[in-house]
């Protein structure tokens, strides 16, 4: 998730035209010339794996509560930020949320379409550190079966989709104007994944979080444009067919030198002991 402005974990983010980590009860304004606005609809079809996150007696019905995002890498088995589990962002502990649900195959949160399925279990990475934002993702697994082709491989260590240049896409019910436009549609944003020097010298500085290449990547454009917002945490970078990132923090959304921080995928399978191919167990 993002944070109003400079992308913070401590929130649910959306994805606009920039990456951040950001609740959705209080997304503020951004200058008008510090948002790009590169953002554009897609139907759900054309990325099965992509899910929401929703709680209705936290975030109200408006929207079916949604607050972040996800990525089905198995029938029962969703990625998403950690931050989007904080008691801060779920008013509780997660395992204390009712109706905590991951919505799927839902292109327009309005309709009907798709499933609302009950989220059993909650795994947060317990290495997760709020203050660089490493570690920052969770493993959510569903009371029901999603159908069969809904799930994402993802990039394991040297794969080239996380080679600097490459083409990737990122997708999101989250803010698509930096300003609280939140999408009722899916949309999907064009980047490209950056070099880590850049990504470090970006965020030399920021108070928002730190840049480690062991665990994180960056996508977007060193003049800014194309990128994830508020609303869009935990939902998942895409490229070569394969999912490398989960959308994180940032500073602000789509700024010039402030790329979207993402989730490095590879570093999640080395965490949890998974292979790339089967989501199990090396070795079970």
């Amino acid at each position: 998730m993002r944070r109003p402005l400079a992308r913070a974990l401590a929130r649910p983010l959306v994805l606009a035209a920039a990456a951040t980590a950001i609740p959705l009860v209080s997304a503020a304004p951004a200058p008008a010339d510090s948002i790009v606005v590169g953002g554009f609809p897609v139907d759900v079809s054309e990325s099965p794996w992509t899910v929401a996150l929703s709680s209705r007696d936290r975030f109200g019905g408006t929207r079916a509560g949604q607050f972040c995002g996800g990525v089905a890498v198995g029938r029962t088995t969703v990625l998403t930020a950690a931050h989007c589990m904080e008691e801060e962002v779920l008013g509780a502990p997660p395992e204390q949320v009712r109706d905590l649900k991951v919505i799927a195959s839902r292109t327009n949160l309005l309709s009907n379409e798709g499933q609302e399925i009950s989220v059993r279990d909650v795994w947060v990475n317990p290495a997760h550190d709020a203050l660089s934002n490493s570690g920052d993702f969770a493993v959510l697994t569903l009371s029901e079966a999603l159908p069969a082709g809904a799930s994402i491989g993802m990039a394991a260590d040297g794969d080239p989709a996380y080679a600097p240049r490459t083409g990737a896409v990122v997708y999101g019910w989250g803010d698509t104007s930096g300003a609280g436009d939140y999408a009722n549609q899916l949309w999907a944003a064009r980047v490209r994944v950056l070099p880590d020097a850049l990504c470090k010298q970006a965020y030399a500085e920021s108070d928002d979080g730190r840049y480690l290449t062991d665990t994180m990547l960056c996508a977007g454009e060193e003049a800014g444009g194309p990128d994830a917002c508020q609303g869009d945490s935990g939902g998942p970078l895409v490229a070569q067919g394969k999912l490398i990132g989960l959308v994180s923090w940032g500073s602000g959304c789509g700024r010039p030198g402030s790329p979207g921080v993402y989730t490095r995928i590879s570093a999640v399978l080395r965490a949890l002991g998974w292979d790339a191919s089967t989501r199990q167990q090396k070795g079970a």
